[in-house]
C-alpha cells in the first residue's frame, strides 16, 4: 500500500489559489484515475478535481468553503501497488496533515515548523494552526467551543461565527501555539516548505441589528473580491469616455436580426458588432492589448477578447481567442456559446484564459456610464453602454433623433497614456459610425 497526494491544481494561467466548494468524495470511497473528487472555485472558473491514482480515500486534508495555494495538499489516497511510503515511517504513529488556508487571519502560524500539521491541546484534541491563531487573537476558549467539522471538529468557519456575534467563550486555558517539540513525529518529517501567507485585512465589526440577514461569502465572491483588490491596489485606474453615434448600425442590425435568427439559430447582437470594432482597432494600437511585468510592458501578439459575463452571484470572463480574424457572425456565435456554458456551469479553465483586452456590456442592463476594473493584468477594459435614443445637433444644424452609446475605457497609467486611449477609442468610433448595410457583412 501507499499513501498518495492530491494537490490544488493550476485552473489557469495566473491563477495562483481554489477554494473547495464542495467535496464529491468521503473518506473511504473507492475511487477509479479520473473521478471527479471536488468542485474547485476560482476568480476565473469552477471545476472539477480529477484524481490522479486508484484507490480509497484516506484523508479530506481541505475544508469545504477554505482557498488553497496550488500545490497545497488537499487530500490523500491509499494506492495498491509498489508506490513509495508515504512521509511518515510505517513505524511511527500516524499524524493528521491539515494544509493552511490562504486569505484568512489563521493563514500566519505562529510556529513555521508546524504549518502543514494540526497541532494537539492538552487534552489530545487536535486543532489546525488557522484555529489555534484566531482563538489567540481573539481570546477564545476552544474547550468550550462545539464544532460542526468531521467529527465535531472545530473549523476556521465556526470561530468566524463566534467572533462576528461577539459572544466570545473565554476561560484560564487557551491552548499554547505548539512548539516545535509538541509537533507530532510526522510533522517535523522533511516536507516542502509552505506558500508564502497571505495575511487578509482584518474584517471591518459592522454590527448586526434584529431583522438583519447574514449571508455567507462564497469562494467565487471571495476570489473576485481578491482580484478586484489586487486590480486597484496595484494599477493606477485613469478613465475615458467617448459617444458614439451607432444609428446605422442600429438600422443594419435590426433589418437582419430576423432573418439571422432564422439561419443560424442564434441572436444577431449589438455587442458582437462592438468586439469585432474593438478587435479591428487593437490591431492598429497594438500598445492597447499589452500588459504590465514589473521592469517591462509586454505587447501581445494575439488578440484575445475577455467578455464579462454575469451570474446571479458572480462574475466569469470567458475569451474569445484570436477575434481579429473572426466574422461578426463568428463572434456573435461564440458570444452565446460562452454565455450559456457560463450560465450552466460548464465553462472550462481553457476558456478563461489568454485575454488581453476586456469588453463589458454593461449596456444589457441599462447603464449609460460606468467605470470598469481593469481584468488584471491586461491594461485596459472598454464598458459598453445602453444605445439610447438623444436629439443630436447634426453638421447642418438640424436637430435630430439618433441612436447613441458611450465608451467608457478605463486604463492602467503604468501601461498607457491618454493620447494613445484616445485615438484608439476614436478609431472604434470611427468603426462603429461607418457600420452601415451598405458597407459591412456579418459574414
Amino acid at each position: 500500500m501507499a499513501i498518495e497526494q492530491i494537490k490544488m491544481p493550476q485552473l489557469g494561467e495566473s491563477v495562483t489559489e481554489g477554494t473547495i466548494s464542495k467535496w464529491l468524495v468521503s473518506v473511504g470511497d473507492k475511487v477509479n484515475k479520473y473521478d471527479p473528487l471536488a468542485e474547485v472555485m476560482t476568480d476565473k472558473v469552477n471545476a472539477e478535481v480529477p484524481s490522479s491514482f486508484t484507490g480509497v480515500i484516506k484523508e479530506l486534508i481541505a475544508e469545504e468553503g477554505e482557498t488553497y495555494e496550488v500545490g497545497q495538499v488537499i487530500l490523500t489516497i491509499e494506492t495498491e501497488g509498489g508506490g513509495e511510503a508515504a512521509p511518515a515511517a510505517a513505524s511511527e504513529p500516524k499524524t493528521e496533515e491539515k494544509a493552511a488556508p490562504v486569505q484568512s487571519a489563521g493563514n500566519t502560524a505562529a510556529s513555521a515548523p508546524a504549518t502543514s500539521a494540526k497541532a494537539e491541546s492538552p487534552k489530545g484534541v487536535r486543532y489546525s494552526p488557522a484555529v489555534l491563531k484566531l482563538s489567540q487573537e481573539h481570546g477564545i476558549d476552544l474547550n468550550q467551543v462545539t464544532g460542526t467539522g468531521g467529527g465535531g471538529r472545530i473549523t476556521r468557519k465556526d470561530l468566524m461565527k463566534i467572533i462576528e456575534s461577539g459572544n466570545i467563550p473565554t476561560g484560564d486555558t487557551a491552548p499554547a501555539a505548539p512548539s516545535q517539540t509538541e509537533v507530532p513525529a510526522a510533522a517535523a518529517a522533511p516536507s516542502a516548505p509552505a506558500a508564502p501567507a497571505k495575511q487578509a485585512a482584518p474584517a471591518p465589526n459592522v454590527p448586526v441589528m434584529p431583522g438583519d440577514i447574514e449571508i455567507p461569502v462564497t469562494g467565487v465572491r471571495k476570489a473576485i473580491a481578491a482580484n478586484m483588490l489586487r486590480s486597484k491596489h496595484e494599477a493606477p485606474h485613469a478613465w475615458t469616455m467617448m459617444e458614439v453615434d451607432v444609428t446605422n448600425l442600429v438600422e443594419y442590425r435590426n433589418s437582419i436580426k430576423g432573418e439571422f435568427k432564422q439561419k443560424e439559430g442564434f441572436n444577431l447582437t449589438f455587442f458582437a458588432f462592438f468586439v469585432k470594432a474593438v478587435a479591428q482597432a487593437l490591431k492598429e494600437f497594438p500598445q492597447i492589448n499589452s500588459m504590465w511585468a514589473g521592469d517591462k510592458i509586454i505587447q501581445k501578439k494575439d488578440i484575445n477578447i475577455s467578455i464579462a459575463v454575469a451570474t446571479d452571484d458572480a462574475l466569469f470572463v470567458p475569451v474569445i481567442k484570436a477575434a481579429d480574424e473572426k466574422t461578426i457572425k463568428g463572434i456573435a456565435r461564440e458570444i452565446n456559446e460562452l454565455a450559456v456554458k457560463v450560465r450552466t456551469g460548464k465553462l472550462t479553465s481553457a476558456e478563461m484564459q489568454g485575454g488581453t483586452f476586456t469588453v463589458n456590456n454593461t449596456g444589457s442592463f441599462g447603464s449609460v456610464q460606468s467605470m470598469g476594473i481593469i481584468n488584471y493584468p491586461q491594461a485596459a477594459i472598454l464598458q459598453v453602454e445602453s444605445i439610447v435614443k438623444r436629439p443630436v445637433v447634426m453638421n447642418n444644424g438640424m436637430i435630430a433623433v439618433r441612436d447613441m452609446v458611450n465608451l467608457c475605457m478605463s486604463l492602467d497609467h503604468r501601461v498607457l497614456d491618454g493620447l494613445v486611449c484616445g485615438r484608439f477609442l476614436q478609431r472604434v468610433k470611427e468603426i462603429l459610425e461607418n457600420t452601415a448595410k451598405e458597407n459591412t457583412s456579418v459574414y
